[in-house]
């Protein structure tokens, strides 16, 4: 944007010290929050957590430019207390600074994990969760339909665990048994990565632990690794040698 002279508008209602953190303090979905402040500010703007400025870009092909074309110009991260402590200090790949290692995980998901061959070879993993999952709701309607012959179907829980499913199959190879006892941590990982924790934007009052962030993703970060040991113990058990 700089190079073609332009410059990005940055949002009203930035608070001293805080900058728009204020916003994020109600019960709106951050989605939805910032996608009205796109209607009111354009496809690209900035905002000010604290003493981080932020980029937003509420459009595909300006998202696609970020993260593909120059997605090593926005590796560059701010710390993170959520990776910190659920992340092995910044070891998991998609979450991890720009540098070596960030380089060399990159080169071995391109060309291992993401390559077109690897993706057509999972394709008919994902047909099957699709077809799995449709099947379980059909058994759901049959059981409890009931004389009104209506069931309801919380559709943010089915798609989250059809995500999952996919997901936990295309790495390990097989299905795993995913209960409540796994979901739910699953969950509050994935909730907390997407937190706004007041001690990121402000890192001086990190020692206050705000809103028990903290103390919840160390909680979270040993039942994370409670389930990856379980699956990665019953991958091993399952495996054929030759």
């Amino acid at each position: 944007m700089k190079g073609l002279g332009e410059s990005v508008p940055e949002a009203t209602g930035s608070w001293p010290i805080i900058g728009h953190l204020h916003l994020f303090s109600g019960s709106q979905v951050i989605d939805t929050l910032l996608g009205s402040m796109a209607d009111k500010f354009g496809l690209i703007f900035t905002i000010k957590l604290g003493l981080h400025h932020v980029l937003v870009v509420s459009n595909s092909e300006m998202a696609k430019e970020c993260l593909t074309t120059n997605d090593r110009v926005f590796a560059r991260k701010p710390k993170s207390m959520a990776v910190e402590l659920m992340g092995y200090n910044y070891a998991m790949f998609a979450l991890a600074p720009y540098g070596s290692y960030w380089r060399e995980m990159r080169k071995i998901v391109v060309q291992e994990l993401a390559s077109r061959q690897r993706v057509q070879m999972l394709a008919h993993i994902k047909v099957s969760e699709v077809n799995s999952s449709i099947i379980d709701m059909y058994r759901t309607w049959m059981k409890n339909k009931g004389s009104s012959a209506m069931v309801m179907i919380d559709m943010k829980e089915w798609f989250g665990n059809l995500i999952l499913n996919m997901t936990v199959r295309m790495l390990f190879g097989h299905q795993f048994s995913l209960d409540k006892q796994h979901t739910d941590p699953i969950r509050r990982f994935m909730e907390l990565l997407g937190a706004v924790v007041p001690s990121d934007v402000i890192p001086g009052l990190r020692w206050l632990d705000l809103g028990g962030y903290g103390m919840e993703m160390k909680k979270t970060a040993k039942e994370m690794d409670v389930i990856v040991d379980g699956w990665l113990q019953e991958h091993k058990s399952k495996m054929i040698y030759f």
